[in-house]
């Protein structure tokens, strides 16, 4: 029996973060949806949904459960496994292309997976951004001759994969010389930096617009904006995310509508020319120069934090959204987002972003009234304890942005383990 016939469906989420807590919370409230499974999963999804110990990269594995389980869609949350090609996986086995898997093909998860390739389909289509060049060390020296042309500071980037840390702002030119060698001579950060794109610096707001496509048609999600840094007043190393708020208060109306003009329609029109199959999310990182939206980057999945302030605003039922994108329904559905602001606040263990212990017992969870608690690096042994850098996101509903933020910090303080740390400047800068 074809899948899309089953109105009752078995939904598998990959994944074991915030990201994939907040996509697991959402999924079980949908009518349609009858068994759920998580994998990895964490603390929180299990509360919710079963956890499957199954690798996300291991596609023979995902392949056997799915079967197993009759799983009918299977969404995926993080990059690794898109760029690694679970989409074609899929779309060539004859028992698994009847599943819906929301996610884009192996070339449409270039968009992440190589900023190159990401900088060429821009440039092909028009869609504005920093001015850029690719080096390897092949043309090292000619490397050194575009940092001479720009003004401080200089922005490297690894072209692939490199797990957030790929990205470099130095002030010196002599300094960023001397990273751009590193890279891709000394394979700073491995294959990863092979190659390098060195861009302009570009000043201004940051913010993030998220859509829903299946390939022909799209949904604009709501706006957030994160914080990345680790310390107070954006300093520090750079993390996966330490808050997040939605709406973008300086996103109104107009500056959305000039954004779905110049960048989002061109992105799916682009995508269409190309002959690249894409359905899924598309996370577009921008920043507002003097009133001007430029792409920084594009993922191809929701973000980590954003996700935790995004996914809980859409009131409308996301899995029969999902379901629509292959039975050739997703336009006709309505996407419904509440006109209340949403905050997330980030709790993580000491000495993250650098080496960090887990292990540590959490407590006062069960206290929290004012705000949804999403388990982003958990584990349940016997009590909840921590399991990665980045531990519980707090999120939180109000009319304005600082009403919402005082329930989060709030919050904040009634859950303890040991180290716990979090930015108490989370939105102060809107």
């Amino acid at each position: 029996m074809p899948w899309k016939t089953i109105k009752n469906m078995n939904v598998l989420i990959l994944g074991g973060g915030g990201r994939e807590h907040a996509f697991a919370w959402k999924i079980a409230q949908s009518s349609d949806c009858n068994k759920l499974f998580i994998a990895p999963g964490n603390a929180g999804t299990n509360e919710i949904g079963t956890n499957i110990n199954i690798n996300i990269n291991d596609f023979e594995n995902i392949k056997a459960f799915v079967l197993s389980e009759k799983i009918e869609l299977v969404l995926v949350g993080p990059e690794d496994p898109l760029v690694n090609g679970i989409y074609d996986f899929f779309q060539n086995d004859h028992q698994l292309k009847e599943v819906s898997l929301i996610g884009p093909s192996k070339k449409g998860a270039q968009l992440e997976g190589s900023k190159k390739f990401a900088k060429e389909f821009m440039a092909r289509h028009n869609i504005p951004t920093a001015k850029y060049q690719a080096f390897t060390k092949d043309n090292l020296q000619e490397g050194y001759d575009f940092l001479e042309a720009l003004k401080a500071p200089y922005v490297l980037k690894a072209d692939g994969l490199a797990g957030g840390k790929g990205v470099l702002i130095i002030d010196q030119l002599e300094e960023a010389k001397a990273e751009l060698k590193a890279m891709v001579t000394n394979s700073k950060f491995g294959k990863a930096s092979s190659t390098v794109v060195i861009e302009e610096f570009l000043s201004g707001i940051e913010l993030s617009v998220f859509i829903l496509t299946d390939g022909e048609s799209y949904k604009v999600l709501p706006s957030a904006k994160d914080y990345k840094r680790i310390g107070e007043g954006n300093t520090g190393l750079n993390t996966g995310g330490m808050g997040a708020v939605s709406p973008v208060p300086f996103a109104d109306r107009f500056y959305l509508e000039k954004i779905e003009r110049e960048i989002i329609t061109p992105t799916i029109d682009g995508l269409k020319q190309d002959n690249i199959t894409y359905k899924g999310f598309i996370f577009i990182g921008l920043i507002n120069v003097k009133g001007e939206p430029k792409v920084i980057e594009y993922n191809v999945r929701m973000g980590d934090p954003e996700a935790e302030v995004v996914i809980p605003r859409i009131t409308s039922d996301l899995l029969n959204l999902l379901k629509g994108i292959n039975n050739g329904t997703f336009s006709e559905h309505d996407l419904e987002i509440t006109d209340e602001v949403a905050t997330t606040i980030m709790l993580v263990s000491k000495g993250y972003p650098g080496a960090y212990e887990i292990g540590k017992e959490i407590s006062g969870i069960e206290t929290v009234n004012n705000s949804i608690v999403f388990h982003a690096g958990t584990k349940n042994d016997g009590c909840v304890k921590t399991n990665g850098g980045r531990v519980i996101a707090l999120t939180s509903f109000a009319e304005t942005i600082d009403l919402a933020l005082a329930k989060s910090f709030d919050s904040a303080k009634k859950i303890s383990f040991d180290g716990k740390y979090y930015r108490k400047d989370i939105g102060s800068d809107l």
